[in-house]
């Protein structure tokens, strides 16, 4: 399920309506409607779920390694294809909510994401190094390829029993757990230029059938050419 996430900036909030619920926000402001100049997005991508209780559950409980926000709360914006919904006491309220008004940080970098068994797709992670671990779920792993591009991977994956997602470009070489593409500088990660991210989104779109057998007889040291 393709979502976008969206919570208010304590620093935008003049009128303190961050945690209101809806049907106390013209007690506030003059009407109900919905500031978002005051709402930064704090998650782009694809979630594993099926209407929007299942996005509550996963992003108030269990959490997202994409997710640059607190747990889902009242106030907060779920956007979806069918419109933007306003999480509210009980339940969520569809709401309009214009998303160009919104903000996001400035270090964000567009990488493509790849998960086992999933179509890829295009988000944004935060150029630090504690966003690009929790994004891999560890340690931090480039694989470098010939186009100013890599993979950022786990390093531990296959020691800790990761799935096994796509294979390298031998054909052999296995590449387990989440990993992310994203652009290379002469000594630091980049985001993504629009012909990289289409390239990386036609090369990964099929999932791959690994066995965890076949993960684990490829599990080993390697060397990748820079």
């Amino acid at each position: 399920m393709e979502i976008k996430i969206y919570q208010i900036n304590r620093d935008r909030d003049k009128n303190f309506v961050k945690f209101l619920h809806y049907k106390h926000l013209d007690n506030f402001q003059e009407t109900k409607d919905i500031n978002a100049s005051i709402y930064d997005e704090v998650f782009r991508g694809d979630a594993d779920c099926e209407d929007l209780e299942d996005v509550y559950r996963m992003f108030n409980t269990e959490g997202h390694p994409l997710h640059r926000g607190h747990s889902l709360s009242v106030s907060d914006i779920v956007v979806t294809k069918d419109g933007a919904y306003y999480c509210d006491s009980v339940g969520f309220l569809k709401v309009d909510f214009d998303e160009a008004k919104t903000q996001k940080p400035d270090n964000l970098m567009t990488v493509v994401y790849v998960e086992p068994n999933k179509a890829p797709y295009v988000t944004e992670i935060a150029h630090t190094l504690e966003a690009e671990q929790k994004a891999v779920g560890g340690l931090i792993e480039p694989i470098y390829n010939d186009d100013e591009t890599c993979l950022v991977g786990n390093e531990e994956a296959k020691l800790i029993g990761m799935e096994g997602n796509r294979y390298l470009d031998d054909g052999h070489s296995i590449i387990a757990g989440p990993f992310f593409v994203c652009g290379l500088t002469e000594d630091d990660f980049r985001g993504l230029t629009e012909e990289e991210v289409q390239k990386y989104m036609n090369k990964y779109a099929e999932p791959e059938n690994i066995s965890q057998e076949e993960v684990e007889a490829d599990t080993g040291f390697m060397l990748y050419p820079m």
